[in-house]
């Protein structure tokens, strides 16, 4: 018999995908250059040279036997003492290899950090707008998610209805900073606040909150924009990185977890993650990918681009009537809506063979979210479409 939670989630369409996969066929009719697609978050700046240059040396001077076989369960040894160091160069902190653990992204990193830290049962929370994805990383551990509403007005942390849910079930908060979709990064203040909370709940609850920083936007910060490295605020941190969007390797699907040396139970944390591998298949990042972020992980792509085209759609939507909270990061904006039912306007925008994300999957309804992560001409291009949209609503 066919696995039941699986089969249910067949119902659960995957939104984006599908928008992202009604423009290539739309594309087909019409021809690409026609078709403004704006929802998938695929980076749209190639990787630094020298990544498929260490890739070249690797495959060149390496045993294949080595190059190719399998990884420690913890990651190769030489890649988590490089991206310990590096974390500490540019953050001041004090990882050791020891606090790294090898995962395949992301989503590998989050898996591990979620089991790692709780048990079937507890309670998660994370704040409006959130990635959609964080109900089934979630459901899959057995966890019951809690999303805080949104302040819509700033996108920073709702407090007051965030320690109106606080419970003694809380295992872990969740937070995504700069933030999909919203591009939000949150403040000092704000994580300084989140900080002493957590600290004050953990005492009271007489366990400990961790927190679970979710950050492969880390490197995607605008000009100006006050950007902490979190895990400086708060020791019960686990930050889940992927080397997607910093230099562009969506495909090849290589992250970290990094656990704050002072965490409590640090050095059991990252022993257990080879268990939950093998709870969950995911046993090893590719050896070939961990030798070559070892060696590059303190570069980034040229990200330029994307504070480029913020500032070029950002500056329009705002002349042409659109409501939105200036981003501080990432390639993603989260305008509202121009009517209630962000369904309903992208439809209307579908029509116009612009493809925007509506605000429902990530929690915060009467918005919708801009991937700019395109070539600035077409930001340009889109531009005319932006506003033939907002004056039906005028």
């Amino acid at each position: 018999m066919l696995n039941k939670q699986y089969t249910n989630m067949l119902q659960e369409k995957d939104v984006i995908f599908e928008i992202f996969q009604y423009a290539a066929e739309r594309a087909k009719v019409v021809g690409a250059e026609n078709i403004y697609d704006f929802s998938l978050g695929n980076p749209s700046v190639p990787a630094p040279s020298i990544v498929n240059e260490t890739i070249v040396q690797k495959v060149k001077t390496l045993d294949p036997l080595a190059l190719h076989g399998y990884s420690p369960s913890f990651g190769i040894m030489e890649t988590r003492e490089k991206i310990a160091a590096s974390l500490n160069k540019k953050y001041g902190s004090a990882y050791k290899a020891a606090n790294i653990f090898m995962a395949i992204g992301a989503a590998g990193a989050l898996a591990h950090a979620l089991r790692a830290v709780t048990n079937p049962g507890d309670e998660i929370i994370t704040f409006a707008p959130c990635f959609s994805e964080y109900k089934p990383y979630t459901a899959g551990a057995g966890l019951k998610l809690t999303i805080i509403p949104a302040d819509i007005d700033t996108f920073q942390i709702n407090f007051a209805a965030f320690e109106a849910q606080l419970n003694e079930n809380v295992s872990a908060v969740l937070i995504n900073s700069p933030n999909n979709p919203s591009g939000i990064v949150y403040s000092t203040e704000t994580i300084e606040k989140l900080s002493s909370i957590l600290t004050a709940k953990s005492k009271e609850f007489h366990h400990p909150i961790y927190l679970i920083s979710d950050e492969p936007y880390r490197d995607i910060i605008f000009e100006g924009v006050d950007a902490p490295y979190i895990a400086n605020y708060y020791k019960n941190t686990l930050t889940c990185y992927s080397f997607s969007k910093s230099i562009s390797l969506p495909g090849e699907r290589i992250g970290y977890l990094a656990v704050h040396p002072d965490c409590s139970d640090a050095d059991k944390i990252i022993e257990i993650c080879p268990q939950i591998s093998r709870t969950i298949g995911q046993n090893g990042a590719a050896s070939l990918m961990q030798r070559t972020v070892a060696d590059v992980c303190g570069c980034t792509s040229d990200l330029s681009v994307y504070e480029t085209n913020k500032k070029i759609l950002f500056e329009a939507l705002r002349e042409y009537g659109y409501h939105c909270v200036e981003p501080g990061g990432t390639f993603y904006m989260f305008p509202r809506s121009l009517e209630p039912d962000s369904q309903a306007f992208c439809k209307k925008a579908m029509e116009k063979d612009l493809m925007l994300v509506p605000g429902d999957i990530f929690g915060c309804p009467g918005h919708f979210r801009i991937a700019y992560c395109v070539p600035t001409q077409r930001v340009e291009q889109a531009l005319p479409v932006f506003k033939e949209l907002a004056e039906e609503y005028r």
